[in-house]
């Protein structure tokens, strides 16, 4: 095995041209990490944040200057090589994972720590089907827990096309929730297909005015705001987005709205959750959960994948070939 691999690189912030192919080290690995052949990884929203340093808050984690040369948040491999204290995993297996903070899974070999999230591929799911399996499902499952959703709960999904909105819609089936999922008109068959008990096409339906009331409305797209969609909350009923919001609002009302004991906004905040990573691996390892995929690119053309995701526009995943 040689020490020298390809990796998608980048020492500054900015657009999707900072990022470049090159050869660097082989990482790597200690007593508690495996070492994985990445096959297949993503390029999603968090990759772009930390890449452009965009919202400026993000450098307070990542550096004034990129702490991390290779991004990189999600990715399924062959396990290669397994620290002497490595007790889960063994060389062969293929394995799926999620590694925002350290990343690195946009090169053909990735170190991650056992305690990290990890998940056995099952048999019949390739690794471009397993890559994109697990950054948009923890987000969703985060969300869905933090808001107590569970049998008989009440959840609307808007976006339930992206990465988090499609995992959404699904994993709140799986928990017991009634769903209504939002999306365009060009994917209602798509939306259809993901299992919900409801389908909205905002282009020929104000979502908003849904006689229906919610324990969770879910923005998974960030495009919509607590004031439009709080008739929709049942009393005591959750709003949460994967955005910050106008003017930064979400943090804020995150802190104001609970004081008043009635409809509130939640802000998602990562965080240690046991049991939130085995309900995860059960519902990825099960094939229970399939993520949607849009487009591949090989990481040769990875600037290509940037670029598009960033236009907005991606329908579920966008997955890059190693």
């Amino acid at each position: 095995m040689s020490d020298r691999m390809r990796a998608a690189v980048y020492t500054r912030y900015g657009p999707p041209e900072v990022v470049r192919v090159e050869e660097v080290a082989r990482p790597i690995p200690g007593d508690t990490d495996l070492l994985i052949r990445v096959h297949a990884t993503t390029v999603n929203r968090t990759d772009c944040g930390y890449r452009g340093g965009t919202p400026f808050l993000i450098r307070f984690f990542s550096g004034l200057r990129p702490r991390v040369r290779v991004l990189g948040t999600e990715f399924a491999g062959e396990v290669v090589a397994v620290g002497s204290e490595v007790t889960a995993f063994q060389v062969g297996e293929r394995v799926c994972g999620y590694c925002e903070g350290p990343f690195g899974a946009h090169a053909e070999y990735l170190k991650i720590a056992e305690s990290r999230f990890l998940a056995h591929i099952p048999a019949g799911s390739g690794f471009l089907d397993a890559a994109p399996s697990t950054e948009g499902s923890h987000y969703a499952l985060g969300m869905m827990r933090s808001a107590g959703v569970t049998t008989g709960s009440a959840v609307l999904v808007y976006g339930a096309t992206g990465a988090i909105g499609s995992a959404a819609v699904q994993i709140a089936k799986s928990l017991g929730a009634t769903v209504t999922a939002v999306c365009p008109t060009a994917h209602l068959e798509l939306v259809r297909g993901l299992g919900p008990d409801k389908v909205v096409d905002y282009l020929t339906e104000d979502f908003t005015k849904d006689d229906r009331r919610y324990d969770l409305v879910l923005d998974a797209v960030g495009r919509s705001t607590f004031g439009r969609c709080r008739r929709l909350l049942k009393p005591g009923g959750i709003y949460i987005s994967s955005d910050l919001g106008p003017l930064a609002q979400n943090p804020f009302l995150a802190l104001i709205t609970p004081l008043f004991k009635g409809r509130k906004v939640m802000f998602p905040v990562r965080g240690r959750d046991a049991e939130g990573r085995t309900i995860l691996r059960r519902l990825i390892e099960s094939g229970e959960f399939r993520p949607v995929i849009d487009r591949r690119y090989r990481l040769e053309e990875i600037v290509e994948a940037y670029r598009y995701v960033e236009t907005g526009q991606k329908i579920g995943n966008v997955v890059v070939t190693l």
